[in-house]
């Protein structure tokens, strides 16, 4: 079974809705929540519904609240990283997904992994390159 990807609220709008057009199967913060919403708030929502979260905030893992609430809810947390426009890193997301699946089949939860972009060489040899998945956080 496919996973049901959540995005946070800083990922936007086109970011999920490129993922729902390849395919995937996606819920946006902003479609359940308030803006008022805590990070604690949907992340019980996302562990509690066998979610995987998805955010471009790299910050997250070193705030106590919301690294307890990944902790004490199971969360499968992604991290996107890079400065390119949202769509390309959502395009990445796309590109990446099988290595994505397969981190996901290999780690328990809770965990906080980053999504990387290919290296620019990689990108010039071939535009649709997949990026990488590293564990961040437990390590």
């Amino acid at each position: 079974m496919s996973p049901v990807f959540f995005t946070d609220r800083d990922l936007g709008k086109r970011f999920p809705e490129i993922l729902a057009a390849a395919g995937l199967q996606v819920e946006r913060h902003d479609d359940l929540f308030p803006p008022s919403c805590t990070d604690e708030e949907w992340l019980q929502y996302v562990g509690g519904n066998a979610r995987v979260a998805i955010t471009h905030n790299s910050r997250i893992r070193y705030m106590p609240n919301e690294l307890a609430a990944i902790e004490r809810h199971g969360v499968a947390l992604l991290v996107v990283v890079g400065k390119a426009p949202l769509p390309a890193l959502a395009q990445n997301f796309v590109s990446t997904l099988p290595r994505i699946s397969a981190f996901l089949a290999a780690h328990k939860v809770p965990f906080i992994a980053k999504v990387y972009r290919p290296s620019p060489p990689e990108l010039g040899r071939h535009a649709n390159a997949p990026g990488s998945v590293t564990l961040w956080y437990p390590r």
